[in-house]
């Protein structure tokens, strides 16, 4: 053995010790250790891509994923396809639900601001749904990965809820309230918000800051199919 190659003992304290990973076949799982809760903010792009990257890792392993989006209609250089939900229905265990498809909130683009205050209040007794779905489903087996999320799921993603409650679109005790009826082996992720959503620090076990150090819109870069839809 050179002097350049990890010793068996270096070996076993590493990442699959040693090996290559290999993909394996998705079969239907349980997590052994899912429950937290997560928030992730930020005046930077990623929230959504970042959610959407560990929702891709949970449906690896065979958990049972499901993504429920609010406000997140965008802008009129976003067209009609998102890649994501073009992914998500071809990969088994992870669904979506879009529950702003037109406009957004606050910004004079056309849409009917009554609307969006009516897709998130839709949103949240969606979300609720979705949660006592779950706590009626036993999250330490598996689920069937083709399962309604009626069937309940082991990882959800509420995707932009935090930008609902900056806009008082709903209420910062609406968010809480989805926290509080979380059940226990559930793993909930809410994200959006470029403000410091500082009411949910006692109530998170982890809360990433997406920060923007630069943006190409800044020197008008419109959206880009493959990157932002």
């Amino acid at each position: 053995m050179s002097d350049d190659t990890p010793s068996d003992s270096t070996l076993e304290r590493t990442p699959g010790r040693g090996r290559t990973p290999e993909a394996q076949r998705i079969e239907p799982s349980a997590p052994e250790e899912f429950g937290l809760v997560q928030i992730w903010w930020g005046d930077g792009k990623g929230k959504t891509t970042a959610t959407f990257g560990m929702g891709l890792r949970a449906a690896g392993h065979g958990y049972r994923v499901h993504v429920l989006q609010f406000m997140k209609g965008g802008a009129s250089s976003v067209e009609a396809v998102r890649g994501e939900y073009n992914a998500i229905e071809a990969l088994p265990g992870m669904s979506y639900e879009n529950l702003g498809h037109y406009g957004w909130h606050g910004m004079a683009d056309g849409s009917d601001e009554a609307d969006h205050e009516a897709e998130a209040q839709a949103g949240l007794e969606r979300a609720h749904e979705l949660l006592e779905a779950a706590a009626d489903a036993d999250l330490g087996a598996p689920i069937d990965l083709d399962a309604p999320p009626e069937d309940g799921m082991h990882m959800l993603i509420v995707d932009e809820v935090l930008y609902a409650a900056d806009r008082d679109l709903i209420s910062q005790d609406d968010v809480i309230g989805l926290i509080d009826a979380k059940p226990d082996d559930l793993e909930l992720i809410l994200s959006g918000s470029h403000a410091e959503p500082t009411y949910l620090e006692d109530r998170a076990d982890l809360i990433t800051n997406v920060r923007k150090v630069k943006h190409p819109m800044e020197d008008g870069q419109r959206a880009r199919r493959g990157t932002e839809y």
